[in-house]
């Protein structure tokens, strides 16, 4: 028969091993993104792709149909005009003997980008992603269905920048998308939310970091 001590040694020997549990549950939660959030920015992400496609092959359909090839037609003066170009290279015709090589690149953008959605958690990302992946897709359907033929397709391209170069809006969005990448990564914000200790602000702290302040608000 067990006696008074035992009695009163066994819910202290619950409560010690439940103790860990909530612990790592508290852990769990503050260290991540809520599952509906992020959905939320993936749906934003994808939807934002979309709308960067449809618009980048639109005025490309439009440029086809509407500009000679060659010919300049001024917006603002030099700085910026329409000039019909079918680009088998890559931005400043960079590689243009090496159409298939890029294609197979852009491939391996979008599936990166895609892979990488999945741990999406921080808004910043999600527009740069978005911009990203839309501006690869954009140009990624010119090469595979655009003349000569898959994977050696020629790139529409009608923006001219004074006499830089020509471009269209899939560069644009992948240029905006870079900077966002390149200032999100200074300022220590990661893809999945979390940030750099060093940087502060408003995205969710890392799991250790929230256990800490946890504990230090409770002393």
């Amino acid at each position: 028969m067990p006696t008074t001590d035992d009695a009163t040694a066994l819910p202290d020997d619950r409560s010690s091993s439940a103790a860990p549990a909530a612990d790592d549950a508290a852990v769990a939660v503050t260290g991540g993104v809520p599952p509906e959030r992020r959905r939320r920015l993936v749906r934003g992400l994808f939807a934002l792709t979309t709308v960067v496609l449809v618009v980048d092959q639109l005025t490309k359909v439009w440029a086809v149909a509407a500009l000679e090839p060659r010919e300049r037609t001024p917006l603002l003066g030099d700085l910026l005009g329409l000039q019909l170009v079918r680009n088998p290279g890559a931005a400043l015709s960079i590689a243009t003997g090496m159409t298939w090589v890029l294609t197979v690149v852009a491939v391996a953008v979008v599936v990166v980008i895609v892979r990488t959605a999945r741990r999406i958690g921080s808004p910043g990302w999600a527009l740069a992603l978005g911009l990203l992946l839309g501006g690869a897709l954009g140009n990624l359907v010119d090469r595979m269905l655009r003349e000569p033929g898959p994977f050696r397709g020629h790139v529409i391209d009608f923006l001219a920048y004074g006499r830089l170069f020509v471009g269209n809006v899939a560069d644009i969005a992948i240029v905006v998308a870079a900077v966002l990448v390149v200032w999100l990564t200074a300022r220590g914000v990661h893809v999945d939310g979390t940030r750099d200790a060093r940087t502060g602000g408003d995205e969710p702290a890392p799991a250790s970091q929230a256990s800490a302040a946890d504990d230090g608000g409770a002393a």
